[in-house]
């Protein structure tokens, strides 16, 4: 019994210090500036339980990214699951949902390169969207090394990207989409998809 209540109150803690840093973390201008003394005090947690959940700074920004992703990839696994969008199309509304993730979290995302967090190749959610593209391209005509192509298409829309060409080329998120979209036409070829949009 007191081994369970003790897990109740270590997932409430975990629970706590996340909401705590997720609600900081949005009303910053930069993620940076939050302390984990901040983090600590908002989600009424000693600072060592913070560490001993998360482990450091870079730990707990990795845990928010993910807590923050997880709802978009339900929707997605949902939208693939219904099977009603072309391989091609799935292709696109992938690669767009990922954009809108990392425009609305660039900031957040940015802090996580800053604070240590391993190549954006080895983290979780990367392995996640490499995996669901390349299983799309897979189906998409054309495509001979779907692989290597998740790679490439995904890499047009790195973090560290996204937020050179809005905060520091003023790009509007609305020109970005649509620079996406050309270069998914590079690189997959105009579709019947795309086709009958034009027409």
């Amino acid at each position: 019994m007191a081994q369970r209540t003790e897990r109740a109150d270590a997932l409430r803690n975990r629970e706590a210090i996340l909401a705590a840093a997720d609600a900081l973390f949005a009303h910053s201008s930069s993620p940076t500036s939050v302390s984990m003394d901040d983090i600590a005090a908002a989600a009424g947690v000693g600072k060592g339980t913070l560490f001993r959940r998360f482990g450091d700074r870079a730990g707990l920004i990795g845990a928010v990214i993910a807590s923050r992703l997880g709802p978009l990839q339900q929707a997605v696994r949902e939208a693939q699951d219904a099977g009603e969008s072309s391989p091609r199309q799935q292709v696109v509304d992938l690669l767009n949902a990922s954009l809108r993730f990392k425009i609305e979290n660039r900031r957040l995302m940015s802090a996580a390169e800053d604070a240590g967090l391993s190549s954006p190749y080895q983290a979780e959610h990367y392995g996640w969207w490499h995996e669901i593209l390349r299983v799309a391209l897979e189906h998409v005509p054309g495509v001979h090394n779907a692989d290597f192509t998740a790679h490439a298409l995904l890499a047009a829309i790195r973090a560290d990207l996204v937020a050179h060409l809005i905060d520091d080329q003023k790009m509007e998120p609305e020109a970005l989409r649509s620079a996406l979209a050309a270069y998914i036409d590079n690189v997959l070829g105009k579709g019947p998809d795309t086709t009958q949009h034009e027409q």
